[in-house]
């Protein structure tokens, strides 16, 4: 029997990222629990976190972190505590892309560099500026100042005659897929969780300009932009054998255009400690509460 050569072998994986993505409108993902990780349930627990900006917490005190604004309140510091991990080590860092993976950040260590064979929990967060969060804020604010009824940021994304947005997401699937399988490689004992984006803005598709200084007809573009970069990494979690927590659903009706008191996402001038248009601490509480909840459930796909 002939071994299945590396071109073959990165082709199938490229078909099933693609297949995968591929039935975006059509898949809704199922839950297949198989037997839990023995580093649960009362055995020693060695966590390491791996994201970006929506991970490490950003302006929620206590930052621990300042080259990475990174909270000592943030979902994995939660998680952490609440699993009573014998080791943790949170290495997410804000502008994280999936470049940093394998690339120091500042002071940050390539952050895959946290893993080893010893490790028994991995959550991982990234993606969002793969697909360019911040420039698409500043982009969709600058041009909803100029038609603020109207759609001119979708106008702007999808004038060549295809959605730029809904490319990027696209385009950052193999690059999560190659951090999950490098995931896989380095712990391969590990329970791996991969986190979703919340909600940041209605789910209903209504607006709130100028709270949020985005055009009104803008807001169901954004909004479905992000589910489609969630549904993109469900399924890319999905071909690799990890799981997926769902942080939309749970922080739903909690997005930047509720009142100060409501909302768990901090609009682009915060209320509340917390950094433009990212998770106060109630919104990492939240998120934090939905990784426990996911992993409460049973090793699956999410």
């Amino acid at each position: 029997m002939t071994n299945e050569t590396r071109p073959a072998r990165g082709r199938r994986r490229a078909a099933a990222v693609g297949a995968a993505l591929g039935g975006c409108a059509l898949v809704a993902a199922s839950t297949a629990p198989v037997a839990a990780h023995p580093g649960q349930h009362g055995r020693e627990v060695a966590y390491v976190a791996l994201g970006d900006s929506y991970t490490s917490g950003p302006g929620i005190p206590r930052q621990v972190d300042a080259g990475c604004a990174r909270s000592d309140h943030n979902y994995p510091s939660l998680v952490a505590a609440r699993r009573q991990a014998t080791s943790f080590t949170d290495v997410s860092c804000g502008g994280a892309t999936t470049a940093q993976m394998w690339q120091a950040q500042g002071d940050n260590p390539p952050q895959l560099d946290a893993l080893d064979r010893g490790t028994d929990l991995v959550t991982v967060q990234i993606g969002g500026n793969d697909v360019g969060f911040g420039t698409i804020i500043a982009t969709c604010a600058r041009l909803g100042a100029q038609d603020p009824t109207g759609n001119p940021c979708e106008r702007s994304y999808t004038a060549s005659g295809h959605d730029e947005l809904a490319l990027a997401v696209l385009r950052t699937a193999p690059k999560v897929d190659r951090v999950l399988r490098a995931v896989r490689a380095r712990a391969p004992h590990a329970r791996v969780v991969v986190v979703g984006y919340p909600d940041l803005l209605p789910d209903d598709g209504s607006g709130c300009f100028p709270q949020v200084p985005f055009a009104r007809r803008d807001f169901p573009y954004l909004r479905d932009t992000e589910k489609r970069l969630n549904l993109m990494l469900r399924l890319v979690a999905g071909v690799n054998r990890a799981e997926y927590t769902d942080t939309y659903g749970p922080t739903a009706g909690h997005d930047m255009c509720k009142a100060p008191a409501d909302r768990w996402i901090e609009p682009l001038q915060p209320a509340a400690p917390a950094a433009p248009a990212h998770p106060n601490a109630q919104g990492e509480a939240a998120m934090a509460q939905a990784v426990l909840d996911r992993l409460a459930a049973g090793r699956g796909r999410g």
